[in-house]
């Protein structure tokens, strides 16, 4: 559904949401609690930081923290620089051309789904998650739940 990179985002910042405190959360740390590789995983928050979705600081008590509060960040603001999810020009089937008006055999059916998996992300949001975790009793931020 989603590559490895948009997986390891989505962990990233939803480890953020849950265990930053006012302090920049090292990329040492994040990898190493969530088991990813280190230098891809500063790749991947650094461009999440390009886009506005994290601030990053540099130093020994440098790290990343969330730039949205994580009620307004949705999952596909966090996934979209790594994943298409809308799936523009994708043919399920791989024709060149398909539409509503030169549909493959799978369009119609791929579609309604590709829809609904959009709508998805863009309506969850990170505190939703977390308030899945809590058994839908809403965010708590730094309650030491891990993501994944």
């Amino acid at each position: 559904m989603i590559s490895q990179t948009g997986e390891y985002a989505l962990r990233a910042v939803l480890y953020l949401a849950l265990h930053q405190k006012g302090d920049p959360v090292s990329v040492e740390t994040i990898a190493d609690d969530l088991s990813m590789p280190r230098n891809y995983l500063s790749k991947t928050l650094h461009l999440l930081a390009k886009r506005g979705i994290l601030t990053s600081a540099r130093g020994p008590r440098g790290g990343f923290e969330l730039a949205v509060p994580s009620d307004r960040l949705s999952l596909f603001e966090i996934v979209e620089p790594f994943d298409d999810l809308e799936g523009r020009g994708q043919c399920l089937l791989g024709r060149p051309e398909c539409s509503d008006q030169t549909p493959c055999a799978a369009h119609h059916r791929w579609k309604d789904l590709a829809q609904r998996v959009s709508a998805f992300f863009h309506e969850t949001t990170v505190d939703d998650l977390i308030a899945e975790m809590n058994g839908g009793a809403g965010p708590a931020a730094g309650n030491g739940s891990e993501p994944g």
